[in-house]
């Protein structure tokens, strides 16, 4: 089983040197349940071509410091990407900026939504509550056609979807940990978030119990499924 991780957040080395890039930190969070796939990271953003549809079984999308309304030179060819992937029936899981970008392709739409969301929040998710990691300020806003609403909160009540061919995704960080999080504010205080809400996140983290294979058994058996 091969599976492509599209990175698509720009990666700051003044903040997080030392620190593994997002489409890494995907590949081990992965890991913990599809120990059986070979993990490629593509660096979209970074330049990166995306991988060819017919050499891999399926495909995992990253956060992003980018909404869908934004015009960075990889966002057209993403979205045919998408359309592609759809179209050869390849299974697709978004993460944030994924779960974003592939609901306005698919028929749905993303945009801002008040204020920022960092740090730890509550989900009902499959029925049950859960708690997760979140920094995002956009949301999906309309179900795309076909798509069923899988988690939510009361802030963001399209928090994950199933769609009704091979794509899931969600809008929480599932890959997260409360360390990888904590360092990139802290070392970014009142840089990129104000020192109010950094030392308010770092708080958070410092207290959070988010599992740290959340979800891993739903994408994991998500592929599984759909791959074979």
């Amino acid at each position: 089983m091969k599976i492509a991780v599209l990175d698509l957040c720009i990666w700051l080395p003044e903040f997080q040197s030392g620190q593994a890039r997002f489409g890494d930190v995907i590949a081990t969070w992965i890991s913990q349940g599809l120990n059986e796939a070979e993990l490629t990271v593509f660096d979209i953003v970074e330049g990166a071509d995306f991988p060819n549809l017919e050499s891999f079984d399926g495909f995992i999308l990253s956060g992003s410091d980018k909404g869908t309304y934004d015009d960075a030179e990889w966002m057209s060819p993403l979205r045919r990407f998408l359309l592609d992937a759809r179209a050869t029936n390849k299974p697709l899981f978004g993460i944030c900026f994924g779960h974003q970008i592939m609901a306005d392709v698919f028929g749905g739409k993303s945009q801002k939504v008040g204020e920022a969301e960092v740090g730890v929040r509550a989900f009902e998710l499959e029925g049950e509550m859960t708690t997760a990691h979140v920094w995002h300020q956009d949301q999906v806003t309309k179900v795309p056609p076909g798509a069923s609403v899988i988690a939510s909160a009361d802030y963001c009540p399209v928090a994950g979807l199933a769609y009704d061919f091979p794509a899931l995704s969600v809008q929480f960080h599932p890959e997260y940990r409360p360390d990888y999080i904590a360092t990139f504010i802290g070392r970014s205080r009142g840089q990129v978030l104000s020192e109010e809400v950094s030392d308010d996140v770092v708080a958070q983290m410092a207290k959070s119990t988010v599992e740290a294979d959340l979800f891993v058994k739903q994408v994991t058996n998500f592929f599984r499924t759909h791959i074979g």
